[in-house]
């Protein structure tokens, strides 16, 4: 079955990179399950962030779980980088990826956990034929490229739509939710189905981070 309680991804790409260890250590002390990646390019979406050298430095200051979400042309490219820099798993999007069957087993085949990521606009049943190949889906609730931006509502019944596709031939495959995730939004989104909660700005933006994750939490008992 899906995991038994709800996971916490806080996105680094909001905090203060003039204090990153610091943030991560505010994550860490929040109760956090995974430190959330955002890689982004600049051609796949409009903006740039960091590379394999910025994920090396965060492992180097956590033990928890490293999430690379890949928002990038050309993934399979920089896939083994992101690995070998302490990503634990690697989520592409399918939009992206023309062979995705193999860029999934070539994620698997160099010892992390694979995902796939869809946009707003991209049909839950795009991803039928490779749901038993993964471990994780991640549903965008935003268009990805910022963050900051407001939860689009037709993500709940996508969410709902995946939980009951992965029902039936993946139930171990975690579905995670990523964009404009509040406290206020939580418990609907938990209960669609999902399983890890990507939180950003509501979380490194917020004047109390633990109590912020403390009240996400309890949203989703």
């Amino acid at each position: 079955m899906p995991a038994p309680s709800t996971l916490l991804a806080p996105s680094i790409l909001s905090a203060d990179f003039t204090r990153l260890k610091e943030s991560i250590e505010i994550a860490t002390t929040a109760g956090a399950d995974w430190m959330h990646c955002d890689i982004m390019d600049g051609n796949f979406v409009p903006n740039i962030t960091f590379g394999p050298l910025i994920v090396q430095a965060i492992a180097a200051c956590t033990s928890m779980i490293i999430d690379t979400h890949l928002m990038i042309a050309n993934p399979d490219r920089y896939i083994e980088d992101f690995i070998k820099a302490g990503s634990h798993q690697i989520t592409v999007h399918q939009e992206t990826c023309p062979h995705l069957h193999r860029t999934i087993q070539f994620i698997k085949s160099l010892g992390a956990k694979a995902g796939v990521s869809i946009n707003p606009g991209t049909p839950v049943s795009t991803l039928e034929s490779i749901l038993p190949d993964l471990d994780l889906v991640l549903l965008m609730s935003v268009n990805p490229g910022f963050g900051g931006q407001k939860f689009i509502p037709s993500s709940i019944g996508k969410t709902r739509q995946l939980h009951e596709m992965r029902l039936q031939v993946n139930p171990q495959m975690v579905i995670a939710i990523d964009g404009g995730i509040t406290e206020e939004n939580a418990q609907e989104v938990v209960s669609a189905g999902a399983d890890a909660l990507i939180a950003g700005t509501a979380f490194f933006k917020s004047t109390n981070p633990a109590l912020t994750a403390a009240k996400i939490r309890a949203m989703t008992r």
